[in-house]
């Protein structure tokens, strides 16, 4: 099971962020919690700086934009 948040303000970006890691992980038959995380503090507790941000498993995989579909793809996978 993967642990996966999306760190930001809950702007499009975000949403699309959170929908596209969920759509992923069903066509790939991966169990994953995702969860929105819009709280500043806890969102800079991870040194972001700008948003969309993913982290998988406690690891702050990426941040700045949607990340790819190959990108989400390999964090599920791995």
């Amino acid at each position: 099971m993967k642990n996966i948040k999306v760190l930001g303000s809950g702007c499009a970006k975000c949403t699309k962020t959170a929908e596209l890691i969920q759509k992923l992980a069903a066509e790939l038959g991966v169990e994953a919690t995702v969860v929105k995380e819009t709280d500043a503090e806890v969102i800079m507790g991870y040194g972001v700086m700008r948003t969309p941000a993913v982290v998988v498993d406690e690891l702050l995989v990426h941040s700045g934009s949607i990340p790819t579909q190959a990108d989400i793809a390999g964090w599920l996978q791995s």
